[in-house]
Protein backbone atom coordinates (compact mmCIF):
# COMPACT_ATOMS: atom_id res chain seq x y z
CA UNK A 1 0.00 0.00 0.00
CA UNK A 2 1.53 3.41 -0.99
CA UNK A 3 2.46 5.66 1.91
CA UNK A 4 -0.18 8.29 1.04
CA UNK A 5 -2.94 5.69 0.85
CA UNK A 6 -1.70 4.09 4.07
CA UNK A 7 -1.82 7.45 5.84
CA UNK A 8 -5.36 8.06 4.55
CA UNK A 9 -6.38 4.53 5.52
CA UNK A 10 -5.18 5.04 9.10
CA UNK A 11 -6.36 8.65 9.20
CA UNK A 12 -9.46 8.09 11.34
CA UNK A 13 -7.68 6.03 14.04
CA UNK A 14 -4.92 8.65 14.13
CA UNK A 15 -7.52 11.39 14.52
CA UNK A 16 -9.18 9.66 17.48
CA UNK A 17 -5.79 8.89 19.03
CA UNK A 18 -4.87 12.56 18.73
CA UNK A 19 -8.16 13.53 20.40
CA UNK A 20 -7.40 11.09 23.24
CA UNK A 21 -3.91 12.49 23.76
CA UNK A 22 -5.14 16.08 23.61
CA UNK A 23 -7.85 15.31 26.16
CA UNK A 24 -5.35 13.54 28.44
CA UNK A 25 -3.05 16.55 28.42
CA UNK A 26 -5.57 19.34 27.96
CA UNK A 27 -8.44 18.58 30.37
CA UNK A 28 -6.66 20.30 33.30
CA UNK A 29 -6.57 23.49 31.20
CA UNK A 30 -10.35 23.56 30.91
CA UNK A 31 -10.99 24.39 34.55
CA UNK A 32 -13.18 27.41 33.77
CA UNK A 33 -15.36 25.31 31.50
CA UNK A 34 -15.79 22.56 34.10
CA UNK A 35 -16.71 25.16 36.72
CA UNK A 36 -19.83 25.77 34.67
CA UNK A 37 -20.63 22.06 34.86
CA UNK A 38 -20.14 21.81 38.63
CA UNK A 39 -20.58 25.36 39.97
CA UNK A 40 -20.99 24.24 43.57
CA UNK A 41 -17.53 22.67 43.85
CA UNK A 42 -14.28 24.47 44.59
CA UNK A 43 -12.18 21.81 42.84
CA UNK A 44 -13.43 20.69 39.43
CA UNK A 45 -10.33 19.05 37.93
CA UNK A 46 -9.50 15.55 39.14
CA UNK A 47 -5.97 15.68 40.58
CA UNK A 48 -5.57 12.59 42.77
CA UNK A 49 -3.68 10.93 39.90
CA UNK A 50 -2.68 12.29 36.53
CA UNK A 51 -4.89 11.43 33.58
CA UNK A 52 -1.83 10.00 31.82
CA UNK A 53 -1.25 7.57 34.70
CA UNK A 54 -4.92 6.56 34.75
CA UNK A 55 -4.86 6.02 30.98
CA UNK A 56 -1.72 3.90 31.15
CA UNK A 57 -3.10 1.69 33.93
CA UNK A 58 -6.44 1.36 32.14
CA UNK A 59 -4.69 0.20 28.97
CA UNK A 60 -2.56 -2.25 30.94
CA UNK A 61 -5.57 -3.89 32.59
CA UNK A 62 -7.54 -4.13 29.35
CA UNK A 63 -4.49 -5.38 27.45
CA UNK A 64 -3.71 -8.16 29.93
CA UNK A 65 -7.36 -9.21 30.07
CA UNK A 66 -7.54 -9.22 26.25
CA UNK A 67 -4.41 -11.38 26.06
CA UNK A 68 -5.99 -13.94 28.40
CA UNK A 69 -9.36 -13.85 26.60
CA UNK A 70 -7.78 -14.22 23.16
CA UNK A 71 -5.53 -17.08 24.28
CA UNK A 72 -8.30 -19.02 26.01
CA UNK A 73 -10.94 -18.18 23.41
CA UNK A 74 -8.87 -19.22 20.40
CA UNK A 75 -7.54 -22.35 22.09
CA UNK A 76 -10.99 -23.43 23.25
CA UNK A 77 -12.66 -22.79 19.90
CA UNK A 78 -9.92 -24.58 17.96
CA UNK A 79 -10.08 -27.54 20.35
CA UNK A 80 -13.83 -28.08 19.99
CA UNK A 81 -13.70 -27.83 16.19
CA UNK A 82 -11.24 -30.74 16.00
CA UNK A 83 -12.63 -34.29 15.77
CA UNK A 84 -11.28 -35.19 19.22
CA UNK A 85 -12.87 -32.18 20.90
CA UNK A 86 -16.33 -31.87 19.38
CA UNK A 87 -17.96 -33.51 22.40
CA UNK A 88 -16.85 -30.52 24.49
CA UNK A 89 -18.46 -27.90 22.21
CA UNK A 90 -21.56 -27.38 24.42
CA UNK A 91 -19.40 -27.05 27.53
CA UNK A 92 -17.05 -24.46 26.01
CA UNK A 93 -19.97 -22.46 24.61
CA UNK A 94 -21.76 -22.47 27.97
CA UNK A 95 -18.67 -21.41 29.90
CA UNK A 96 -18.05 -18.55 27.49
CA UNK A 97 -21.71 -17.48 27.68
CA UNK A 98 -21.66 -17.55 31.47
CA UNK A 99 -18.60 -15.33 31.49
CA UNK A 100 -20.52 -12.52 29.77
CA UNK A 101 -23.96 -13.05 31.31
CA UNK A 102 -22.51 -13.07 34.83
CA UNK A 103 -22.22 -9.38 35.82
CA UNK A 104 -18.61 -8.16 36.15
CA UNK A 105 -19.51 -6.54 39.47
CA UNK A 106 -20.51 -9.95 40.80
CA UNK A 107 -17.24 -11.46 39.56
CA UNK A 108 -15.35 -8.72 41.38
CA UNK A 109 -17.31 -9.28 44.58
CA UNK A 110 -16.63 -13.03 44.49
CA UNK A 111 -12.96 -12.74 43.54
CA UNK A 112 -11.91 -10.08 46.06
CA UNK A 113 -11.88 -12.52 49.03
CA UNK A 114 -9.61 -14.85 47.03
CA UNK A 115 -7.44 -12.39 45.09
CA UNK A 116 -7.60 -9.27 47.22
CA UNK A 117 -8.23 -5.71 46.08
CA UNK A 118 -6.66 -4.06 43.06
CA UNK A 119 -5.80 -5.07 39.52
CA UNK A 120 -5.90 -8.88 39.68
CA UNK A 121 -9.65 -9.40 40.26
CA UNK A 122 -10.34 -6.69 37.68
CA UNK A 123 -8.28 -8.53 35.06
CA UNK A 124 -10.08 -11.76 35.93
CA UNK A 125 -13.51 -10.16 35.53
CA UNK A 126 -12.57 -8.51 32.23
CA UNK A 127 -11.05 -11.73 30.86
CA UNK A 128 -14.24 -13.68 31.60
CA UNK A 129 -16.46 -10.91 30.28
CA UNK A 130 -14.52 -10.63 27.02
CA UNK A 131 -14.38 -14.36 26.33
CA UNK A 132 -17.75 -14.91 24.64
CA UNK A 133 -17.31 -12.71 21.52
CA UNK A 134 -13.93 -14.31 20.78
CA UNK A 135 -15.13 -17.89 21.24
CA UNK A 136 -18.34 -17.29 19.30
CA UNK A 137 -16.66 -15.56 16.35
CA UNK A 138 -13.83 -18.09 16.20
CA UNK A 139 -16.33 -20.93 16.07
CA UNK A 140 -18.32 -19.18 13.33
CA UNK A 141 -15.17 -18.39 11.36
CA UNK A 142 -13.71 -21.89 11.53
CA UNK A 143 -17.01 -23.61 10.80
CA UNK A 144 -17.64 -21.39 7.78
CA UNK A 145 -14.49 -22.51 5.93
CA UNK A 146 -15.48 -24.37 2.76
CA UNK A 147 -14.99 -28.14 3.32
CA UNK A 148 -13.78 -28.43 -0.29
CA UNK A 149 -10.86 -26.13 0.49
CA UNK A 150 -9.95 -28.22 3.53
CA UNK A 151 -10.13 -31.41 1.49
CA UNK A 152 -7.87 -29.88 -1.16
CA UNK A 153 -5.36 -28.88 1.50
CA UNK A 154 -5.29 -32.38 2.92
CA UNK A 155 -4.96 -33.79 -0.58
CA UNK A 156 -1.82 -31.66 -1.02
CA UNK A 157 -0.28 -33.53 1.91
CA UNK A 158 -0.71 -30.87 4.59
CA UNK A 159 -0.69 -32.04 8.19
CA UNK A 160 -3.66 -31.16 10.45
CA UNK A 161 -1.61 -28.36 12.05
CA UNK A 162 -0.66 -26.96 8.63
CA UNK A 163 -4.30 -27.02 7.53
CA UNK A 164 -5.29 -25.12 10.67
CA UNK A 165 -2.45 -22.58 10.55
CA UNK A 166 -2.19 -22.01 6.80
CA UNK A 167 -5.80 -22.45 5.68
CA UNK A 168 -8.47 -22.33 8.41
CA UNK A 169 -7.18 -19.48 10.57
CA UNK A 170 -6.34 -17.19 7.62
CA UNK A 171 -9.75 -17.73 6.07
CA UNK A 172 -11.48 -17.18 9.42
CA UNK A 173 -9.27 -14.21 10.38
CA UNK A 174 -11.80 -11.53 9.44
CA UNK A 175 -14.52 -13.02 11.65
CA UNK A 176 -12.09 -13.75 14.51
CA UNK A 177 -10.75 -10.19 14.49
CA UNK A 178 -14.34 -8.96 14.62
CA UNK A 179 -14.83 -10.87 17.88
CA UNK A 180 -11.60 -9.51 19.32
CA UNK A 181 -12.65 -5.99 18.35
CA UNK A 182 -15.99 -6.38 20.13
CA UNK A 183 -14.36 -7.91 23.22
CA UNK A 184 -11.72 -5.20 23.62
CA UNK A 185 -14.11 -2.30 23.00
CA UNK A 186 -16.61 -3.59 25.56
CA UNK A 187 -13.90 -4.16 28.16
CA UNK A 188 -12.51 -0.63 27.81
CA UNK A 189 -15.78 0.67 29.23
CA UNK A 190 -16.23 -2.22 31.68
CA UNK A 191 -12.74 -1.77 33.16
CA UNK A 192 -13.91 1.41 34.89
CA UNK A 193 -15.69 -0.67 37.55
CA UNK A 194 -12.27 -1.88 38.71
CA UNK A 195 -11.93 1.44 40.51
CA UNK A 196 -14.55 0.26 42.99
CA UNK A 197 -12.12 -2.34 44.37
CA UNK A 198 -8.90 -0.35 44.31
CA UNK A 199 -7.67 -0.77 40.73
CA UNK A 200 -6.34 2.43 39.18
CA UNK A 201 -8.32 3.11 35.99
CA UNK A 202 -10.04 5.91 34.13
CA UNK A 203 -13.02 5.01 36.28
CA UNK A 204 -11.37 6.73 39.28
CA UNK A 205 -12.70 10.22 38.46
CA UNK A 206 -16.09 8.74 37.57
CA UNK A 207 -16.42 6.91 40.90
CA UNK A 208 -15.06 9.88 42.84
CA UNK A 209 -17.47 12.21 41.07
CA UNK A 210 -20.45 9.97 41.79
CA UNK A 211 -19.52 9.67 45.47
CA UNK A 212 -18.98 13.41 45.91
CA UNK A 213 -21.67 14.63 43.55
CA UNK A 214 -19.06 16.25 41.31
CA UNK A 215 -20.36 16.12 37.74
CA UNK A 216 -17.10 17.56 36.38
CA UNK A 217 -15.11 14.54 37.60
CA UNK A 218 -17.63 12.16 36.04
CA UNK A 219 -17.50 14.02 32.74
CA UNK A 220 -13.69 13.97 32.63
CA UNK A 221 -13.52 10.22 33.16
CA UNK A 222 -16.31 9.61 30.65
CA UNK A 223 -14.60 11.73 27.98
CA UNK A 224 -11.33 9.83 28.27
CA UNK A 225 -13.02 6.41 28.35
CA UNK A 226 -15.10 7.36 25.31
CA UNK A 227 -12.11 8.56 23.31
CA UNK A 228 -10.14 5.45 24.27
CA UNK A 229 -12.97 3.11 23.23
CA UNK A 230 -13.46 4.86 19.88
CA UNK A 231 -9.71 4.89 19.24
CA UNK A 232 -9.34 1.17 19.97
CA UNK A 233 -12.41 0.27 17.92
CA UNK A 234 -11.19 2.34 14.97
CA UNK A 235 -7.68 0.83 15.12
CA UNK A 236 -8.99 -2.73 15.29
CA UNK A 237 -11.40 -2.01 12.44
CA UNK A 238 -8.52 -0.89 10.23
CA UNK A 239 -6.45 -3.88 11.36
CA UNK A 240 -9.33 -6.17 10.47
CA UNK A 241 -9.53 -4.63 7.00
CA UNK A 242 -5.80 -4.65 6.32
CA UNK A 243 -4.71 -7.99 7.76
CA UNK A 244 -7.55 -10.21 6.59
CA UNK A 245 -7.14 -9.76 2.82
CA UNK A 246 -3.40 -10.37 3.10
CA UNK A 247 -3.95 -13.54 5.14
CA UNK A 248 -6.67 -14.71 2.75
CA UNK A 249 -4.34 -14.33 -0.21
CA UNK A 250 -1.71 -16.42 1.57
CA UNK A 251 -4.27 -19.14 2.24
CA UNK A 252 -5.40 -19.21 -1.36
Amino acid sequence: MPSRKRLFFWGLPLFWAACLLLATVGLPWLEELFKQVAPGHRQVIYTRDSFALLLGNHLRLVGLAALISISLGLAGAVFVTRPYGRDFLPLVSQVASMGQTFPPVAVLALSVPLLGFGALPTIMALALYGLLPIVRNTLVGLNSVDPAILESARGMGMSPFQVLWQVELPLAANVILGGIRTSVTINIATAAIGSTIGATTLGDPVISGLVNGNTAYVLQGAILIGFLAVTADSCLDRLQQSVSPRMDSRAL
